[in-house]
C-alpha cells in the first residue's frame, strides 16, 4: 500500500551531512515505491529556531491534514514547544538520528530543556524511526519511548565499483562537519604526537561551526602539522569517492554518534577505522573492522592509527572485516521499504 507523506526537514536538503544524506534518500526512497512525497522545508534556524522560524513552522505542520502521515526530522522536533506539536491534526512519526540533548558542548539549562521537548513530542508521536539500534534503546531508557513504537532503519549504502588505490604517503581520511561532537581537534593533536611517522591527513567536511573551524586552524600551527593536515570543507560526491579510495585509513575521534553513516562509507570501501567507543560507533562499525578508543584521548588515538601505518598484518586484518561488514549493510531500497511499512501500519491505524 502506498500514500501520501509529508517530510518536514528543517535548512537546506542539500547539506553535506550524514543526517541530510539520509533524509535526501528516503525521501527518493519512497517516491521510487510509488509514494507522493511532499517535501516541507522549515527554516534553517533549527534547534535554536527564531520566532519567525517557529510561526512559519506552525502553520506549515498545521496544515498537513489529518490522513497523511507526517515525519518530522528530529532537528525539529526536538526544538519545538510540545503545545504546537500536539495540536497537529496529522500522525506525526518522529525521525530521530541522534536526540538533542545528547549534542555535545550544550549547558545544563539548554540540555534539559531539550529533553523534556523531545520527551514530551515523542510522547505525541504514533511512531518514531530511529537509525540504530543504539538510538532505540537510548530512547527506550531515557525518553520512555515504548519498544513497539520504534522502528529501527539504518541506512543504505551505495557499494563502490572500483577498487582502492592507496597513495604514498598514506591518506589518513576523516569525514565530519567541523563541529565538536565530531572531535577533529582530538585527532589533530593525536596526528601531532606521531608526526615522526610519514602520513598525509585530510579532514573532510562543512566548517559549520566558525569558532571550532578556526581553532582547528590554530591547532595545526600549533601542532606543526601545516602542510600535513588538510582542511577541505564540504566536498562534493566525487570528491569524496577519491579520497575514500586514496585513503589507507579511516579515523574519527567522535564524541558521540547516533549511528555515523561515513563509518558505513569507510566499510564499503573496506577501509581499517580507528575511532571512539562511544554512542552507537560500537554497534555500526563492523566487528575486527576497527579499532576504537576511549573519547578525548589522543595518546590512545595516536596510538592505534600508529598500529595501523606500521603493522602490515594488522592493516590487512582491519581492512578485510572492515570490507566483510560492508558487504553486509543494507540498499538504500532496503531501508525505504523499512520505512514504507511504518507509514503503511500508520495509515493502517488511523483507518
Amino acid at each position: 500500500m502506498t500514500g501520501r507523506v509529508a517530510v518536514a526537514i528543517p535548512g537546506d536538503l542539500d547539506t553535506p551531512t550524514g543526517g541530510y544524506a539520509y533524509d535526501r534518500r528516503v525521501i527518493d526512497e519512497l517516491g521510487a515505491l510509488g509514494w507522493k512525497v511532499t517535501h516541507i522545508s522549515l527554516g534553517s534556524s533549527f534547534p535554536e529556531p527564531t520566532a519567525e522560524d517557529i510561526s512559519d513552522a506552525a502553520g506549515l505542520l498545521h496544515s498537513v491534514t489529518r490522513d497523511t502521515p507526517l515525519v518530522i526530522d528530529g532537528l525539529a522536533l526536538g526544538a519545538l514547544e510540545p503545545a504546537l506539536v500536539s495540536e497537529i491534526a496529522a500522525p506525526v512519526v518522529a525521525l530521530i538520528h541522534h536526540p538533542l540533548a545528547h549534542e555535545g558542548g550544550l549547558d545544563d539549562a539548554r540540555r534539559e530543556y531539550l529533553h523534556a521537548t523531545e520527551r514530551a513530542n515523542l510522547a505525541v508521536s504514533v511512531a518514531v524511526v530511529v537509525t540504530s539500534p543504539h538510538t532505540a534503546r537510548l530512547l527506550q531508557t531515557d525518553y520512555g519511548v515504548p519498544e513497539s513504537a520504534v522502528t529501527v532503519a539504518e541506512p543504505g549504502t551505495d557499494r563502490p565499483t572500483d577498487a582502492r588505490v592507496p597513495s604514498n604517503p598514506p591518506l589518513i581520511l576523516s569525514v565530519g562537519s567541523q563541529i565538536r561532537r565530531k572531535g577533529h581537534d582530538v585527532l589533530v593533536r593525536a596526528l601531532g604526537l606521531i608526526s615522526d611517522l610519514e602520513w598525509r591527513a585530510v579532514v573532510a567536511g562543512d566548517a559549520r561551526d566558525q569558532a571550532i573551524a578556526g581553532n582547528l586552524v590554530e591547532l595545526i600551527a600549533a601542532e606543526g602539522l601545516q602542510g600535513r593536515v588538510e582542511l577541505q570543507g564540504a566536498v562534493n560526491s566525487d570528491t569524496l569517492h577519491g579520497l575514500y579510495r586514496e585513503a589507507s585509513v579511516f579515523a574519527l575521534a567522535t564524541r558521540f554518534e547516533g549511528y555515523g553513516m561515513v563509518f558505513s562509507e569507510a566499510m564499503t570501501y573496506g577501509l581499517p577505522i580507528v575511532t571512539c567507543r562511544t554512542g552507537a560507533v560500537p554497534d555500526t562499525v563492523g566487528e575486527g573492522g576497527a579499532i576504537l578508543v576511549a573519547p578525548d584521548d589522543p595518546a590512545g588515538m595516536a596510538a592505534a592509527l600508529t598500529t595501523v601505518l606500521t603493522d602490515v598484518e594488522v592493516a590487512a586484518s582491519l581492512a578485510s572485516a572492515s570490507s566483510a561488514a560492508g558487504l553486509a549493510l543494507p540498499t538504500w531500497e532496503e531501508t525505504g521499504r523499512q520505512i514504507a511499512a511504518t507509514l503503511n501500519a500508520v495509515m493502517e491505524g488511523r483507518s
